[in-house]
């Protein structure tokens, strides 16, 4: 099928924006018509493939409601095939005009519709393209490039996802995390709690019988010399004011009903360490930081070597919330999605690495989803511990990774 006239519809979201694309490579036809809203704003991708199409010559028609649509008749009468590009994956609720119009002239059209990704709702479509997989049964999947790697290896292009930072921000707009731990192992909360803030939260609180002096934290000192229900009432005051709370680092096993009941508050948790055990914690939105053995302990079974039973074990263990499992390569899971994370260095295998992770995923929870939070909380330690290792080796410590952090995450001298 060779068509010289081409009518292209396209939404406000990437979906249209990948339409847009299309009309680009299909410019050399003997027309090309794009029909878009001119209402509302589109994706930043979005208008930048539309910005592109003014240099081409193709045929641009905004619409802003149906009566827009009634003059571009002619249009449809003349393709001799229909893209829709409306509406993508992320989309949902009932198609609204001027769109609902478009998929009605579209239906009415004799010539064959193909759609991107995904049908726009109503729409009849002769053939679905999808690019790098399939979005939807049926689609036929076209390759564009993308490297397998690229979606199952975490990389520099997840820091994408990180929110910028808006230029009236006001304290406490980078989150607040509190970090729960600390009695028999004094030192591991105060990196964990570092490691929340090189990651961006503006405000980090350590609930803790052990004290450090550090004058970036903020202290609740608890009596005794370890956490015990006793200071239940102190712990749970502080969880409702933190967006992210981090719990286990040095606090010993006898603590685990302090877990369970910071669980039973939190919104959202990053356990680590002592609080990896059963009955597993989970808060309405968790991540779990383990290593091999902590993952036994969590499941009753070890996690196997090989890395693709590793990953199905992984990911079938991830009923509760997201598991990053720490490791030569790491394996992060929300029970549906699986992602590997390959930076990192033998010389991580110092005490603390993974407080600092934990406190690094607990950061980026603030505002981003648990299985995206924990793969780049994973790919940025990982990162950082590379960049420490290369000026000391393996006599480099858990804390020589600090300084590392925001460049990897955030870029040498830009704001997060």
């Amino acid at each position: 099928y060779n068509p010289s006239r081409v009518l292209i519809l396209c939404g406000k979201g990437n979906n249209g924006g990948d339409g847009m694309v299309a009309a680009r490579y299909l410019q050399h036809l003997d027309a090309v018509d794009v029909v878009y809203p001119d209402s509302g704003q589109m994706t930043p991708e979005a208008a930048v493939q539309a910005s592109l199409l003014g240099h081409c010559p193709v045929a641009l028609h905004p619409v802003r409601c149906a009566a827009d649509v009634e003059p571009l008749l002619r249009v449809f009468d003349e393709a001799d095939l229909i893209v829709d590009a409306m509406l993508g994956t992320g989309a949902s609720g009932a198609v609204r005009e001027p769109l609902a119009t478009l998929v009605a002239l579209a239906n009415k059209s004799p010539v064959p519709v193909v759609a991107v990704d995904i049908p726009t709702p109503g729409i009849r479509a002769a053939r679905i393209v999808s690019f790098h997989r399939p979005k939807v049964e049926g689609a036929d999947v076209v390759d564009i490039g993308i490297p397998l790697e690229a979606e199952v290896c975490t990389g520099p292009g997840d820091l994408a996802l990180l929110p910028a930072r808006a230029p009236g921000a006001h304290k406490g707009a980078g989150g607040e995390v509190l970090v729960v731990g600390g009695g028999p192992y004094q030192g591991a909360p105060y990196i964990a709690a570092m490691g929340a803030l090189r990651a961006g939260a503006d405000i980090v609180r350590i609930a803790s019988p052990a004290y450090i002096p550090m004058p970036d934290l903020i202290y609740e000192r608890l009596e005794g010399d370890v956490i015990t229900n006793d200071h239940l009432e102190t712990i749970l005051g502080l969880v409702g004011r933190a967006d992210v709370v981090v719990c286990g680092m040095g606090l010993g096993r006898a603590s685990h009903d302090v877990v369970l009941a910071v669980a039973e508050a939190a919104e959202k948790a990053v356990f680590d360490a002592d609080a990896l055990a059963r009955p597993l914690p989970a808060a309405k939105e968790t991540i779990y930081t383990p290593h091999a053995g902590e993952f036994a302990r969590m499941t009753g079974a070890e996690p196997p070597v090989d890395l693709v039973p590793r990953a199905r074990s992984v990911k079938a263990a991830a009923t509760a919330g997201t598991i990053l499992l720490k490791g030569p390569v790491d394996v992060v899971s929300d029970g549906k999605r699986v992602r590997f994370n390959r930076t990192g260095t033998p010389a991580m295998t110092t005490g603390g690495t993974g407080d600092l992770l934990a406190g690094m995923a607990g950061a980026l929870f603030c505002h981003l989803p648990a299985f995206e939070a924990a793969c780049i909380a994973a790919y940025a330690n990982g990162r950082a511990g590379m960049r420490a290792a290369e000026e000391r080796g393996c006599g480099m410590l858990a804390t020589d990774m600090l300084d590392f952090i925001p460049r990897e995450l955030f870029g040498r001298g830009t704001p997060g």
